[in-house]
């Protein structure tokens, strides 16, 4: 190939960036710790895709670590940054505006956005962000978002629903899982009664 100069096509390597106009990462401040000993310590978020509908649905979830109760949720059908900026407001106006509280999420362009990050500051939150591609940094609210799929969409082949019937399973899950489904981690009590427990 050199003596006829000859070159192989090689295929360009790409460079991780985020979407969004800004790129703002926190460090790891739970490193895998998922316990807190009182409510809003610590509370972890992700978004995942909802695609048993017509069309492909996005859900925002924040989870308070003391009891896995799902504080916020918003379902969308978009993933850009008002999706979680609008769960981080719900989660915020529902517990009473409490500040301090580890927000942590993955390296998403939503969560390292300049808008998103500003909402945390704002509200004199403290950011927190798994490591680039280690979804073990956030696995308790992975693992919500895994049961709720394999719970209530067990026998659904994707796309076969209309929207208005995945919403109100989507809803239908997350009333259950808080206060129905209990928890070994709990001592077996459902989130909520946990929380009253604990009271």
């Amino acid at each position: 190939m050199q003596k006829h100069n000859l070159q192989c096509r090689i295929k360009p390597k790409r460079k991780w960036k985020s979407q969004g106009e800004s790129i703002i990462i926190a460090p790891d401040l739970l490193k895998r710790n998922f316990t807190a000993s009182e409510p809003n310590k610590k509370w972890v978020t992700d978004i995942t895709y909802i695609q048993y509908g017509s069309t492909t649905k996005y859900l925002s979830t924040i989870m308070d670590l003391y009891n896995n109760e799902i504080v916020a949720y918003k379902l969308y059908n978009h993933q850009q940054t008002p999706l979680v900026i609008d769960t981080l407001k719900e989660a915020l106006a529902v517990r009473n505006y409490p500040e301090g509280v580890i927000v942590h999420s993955d390296q998403g362009s939503v969560y390292t956005s300049y808008a998103f990050q500003a909402h945390i500051r704002d509200n004199n939150l403290v950011s927190s962000m798994s490591r680039r591609g280690n979804c073990w940094d956030n696995a308790v609210i992975e693992s919500f978002h895994s049961s709720l799929k394999s719970e209530e969409f067990q026998y659904v082949k994707f796309n076969s629903l209309h929207n208005k019937d995945v919403v109100e399973r989507v809803i239908t899950y997350l009333t259950y899982y808080n206060e129905e489904r209990i928890q070994e981690k709990l001592g077996y009590l459902t989130p909520l009664n946990y929380s009253v427990k604990a009271a």
